[in-house]
This record gives C-alpha cells, sequence and structure tokens, in this order.
C-alpha cells in the first residue's frame, strides 16, 4: 500500500522558515518523481514544485522560486521542502504527491500538512 506522511507543518511568523519531510513506503521511490502541491482555504490545489528521481532536476512555480527548495533522500524515502521567507500567502495544506504532478487529482498523496504564516 502506498502511504506518503507529510510532517513539519506548524505557524511561523511571516519571513520565518520550515522544513516540511514527506515520508513514502509502499512503493520504490526512487522510481518516481515527486512533487508538492499545497490547497489554501477556499481555493484549489496549486503545484509548488516536483523533483525527478535522483534530485538532479527541480522545477518551481514562479511564486516560489529562490525561496523554496525542493530534495531528496531516496535512501531514506523522504521527499522535503524547504520554506524561506515564508508570506501569508503561502498559507496553504502542503501535498506531497508520487509523481511529477501532471494530474495531481488522480495521483497518491498524504493527508497534508498545515502551514500557516501569521504575525
Amino acid at each position: 500500500e502506498v502511504q506518503l506522511v507529510e510532517t513539519g507543518g506548524g505557524l511561523v511568523q511571516p519571513g520565518g522558515s520550515l522544513r516540511l519531510s514527506c515520508a513514502a513506503s509502499g512503493f520504490t521511490l526512487s522510481d518516481y518523481w515527486m512533487s508538492w502541491f499545497r490547497q489554501a482555504p477556499g481555493k484549489g490545489l496549486e503545484w509548488v514544485s516536483r523533483i525527478s528521481n535522483s534530485g538532479g532536476t527541480a522545477t518551481y512555480a514562479d511564486s516560489m522560486k529562490d525561496r523554496f527548495t525542493i530534495s531528496r533522500d531516496n535512501a531514506k524515502n523522504t521527499v522535503y521542502l524547504q520554506m524561506n521567507s515564508l508570506k501569508p500567502e503561502d498559507t496553504a495544506v502542503y501535498y506531497c504527491l508520487r509523481g511529477a504532478g501532471w494530474n495531481p487529482d488522480f495521483a497518491d498523496r498524504g493527508q497534508g500538512t498545515q502551514v500557516t504564516v501569521s504575525s
């Protein structure tokens, strides 16, 4: 059974940082691209970032470029999202998805972790 468990969310002040983790099990992580999405209250899923199987290629949504960094440790079956210079508009539930995220509605994903950016 595929399982993805996101952790690391919380309440942070504007300008702060958080590191999200996604623990994967039930499949071979190195066989898949992985992606992060987020969903703000009352809005749809928004793509954040994706990373290739080996971690050699990573891409980001424009609004997160230069602030967020995606990485992975296949030996630890974990994908990370380092978020710096957080803004109130980054407040959302963040989800880890198996795959590159081209069809997020059909991808395996975790339960999400809440990130709240507020003073």
